[in-house]
């Protein structure tokens, strides 16, 4: 993991003590988006209500990696969203 994600990491630790969230695993879940290219969100997180989101957490972006989320995002049945931390919080963007 690099810092962000670490620092991310910690704050799901924070949540699933609170209660929120109910498993995560960091780099868990691959994804074919077609042939030859896959996807593996940063983090695979079920929340409290059982459902189950992927989180991808971005200093900065580079095109490729937002166009796998739109596209993972488009084939397959979770929420998808991306975290930055700027300014002492997380900024969050959905992807669906």
């Amino acid at each position: 993991m690099n810092r962000s994600e670490a620092k991310y990491a910690a704050e799901l630790e924070l949540q699933r003590a609170a209660g929120a969230v109910l498993w995560w695993k960091f780099e868990g879940v691959k994804l074919r988006l077609a042939d030859g290219c896959f996807y593996s969100p940063d983090f695979a997180v079920m929340l409290s209500n059982g459902e189950l989101e992927m989180h991808e957490v971005k200093g900065f972006w580079q095109d490729d990696a937002r166009v796998k989320v739109k596209v993972a995002a488009s084939l397959y049945p979770f929420r998808f969203v991306a975290l930055t931390h700027k300014r002492g919080a997380w900024q969050i963007e959905d992807f669906g």
